[in-house]
């Protein structure tokens, strides 16, 4: 972690795991555990890892300062890399009814993934700098956002299709489309999250209890 070259080393799993599979390209980012009830390889690497490296580094504060104090070049780096993954994305594409292209579609597909293994790790470790730095302080609508993500992680699937399919026959801009579908299903997802889960032992399940505040005799707040 103390390597200015930290990002690269757990993307060296997730990036072996692209180069093997012969049908991965960019856009697909990491397999999503949606096909079967059992979970791909490439999720278990993919998300395995960043769990891994998460319980890892909780309370490993100066390892954890570190990151902060390179928000910067983590954030300037992801952004290159991700536009390059994108340029990528869109050669890969429009490579079937294009003209021949100087270097061959396995060779794109390679470059893509030795490129997008370290964005995902490069970009994950801008967004936690970012937040070190920037959002270190308390905030009760972050607090109740991050106990919110996991079930809205869960259940947003359903909802988001349901949503494409009904905007599917508009003839509207993406761009709107992708506004209306997130202005309609994040509040139906945070009224579930509070009414169904919040207080009930799904939240127990998903997030351990929640601290109960107590006040102490010289009048301070404690939480157990």
């Amino acid at each position: 972690m103390r390597s200015p070259l930290a990002p690269l080393v757990p993307a060296i799993p997730i990036g072996i795991a692209f180069c093997l599979d012969q049908r991965w390209i960019n856009v697909m980012g990491v397999r999503t555990p949606d096909q079967s009830l059992i979970t791909n390889a490439q999720a278990w690497i993919g998300f395995g890892t960043a769990f891994a490296v998460g319980w890892l580094l909780h309370r490993q504060v100066d390892l954890l300062r570190l990151i902060e104090r390179r928000w910067l070049p983590h954030f300037l780096l992801a952004v290159v890399l991700i536009l390059i993954s994108f340029v990528l994305a869109g050669v890969m594409l429009s490579a079937p009814g294009a003209p021949k292209l100087p270097v061959s579609f396995a060779t794109l597909r390679l470059a893509s993934a030795i490129l997008y293994a370290p964005a995902i790790w490069i970009a994950t470790f801008a967004a936690i700098g970012l937040a070190l730095r920037f959002m270190s302080g308390f905030s009760p609508t972050r607090r109740y956002l991050a106990d919110a993500s996991y079930w809205l992680y869960l259940i947003h699937m359903p909802i988001v299709m349901a949503l494409q399919v009904a905007l599917s026959q508009l003839d509207w801009p993406g761009l709107i489309k992708f506004t209306i579908i997130l202005a309609v299903a994040i509040p139906v997802m945070l009224a579930s999250y509070h009414l169904l889960v919040r207080f009930t032992f799904i939240g127990v399940v998903l997030n351990g209890r929640r601290a109960e505040k107590r006040v102490l005799p010289h009048g301070g707040i404690a939480t157990a």
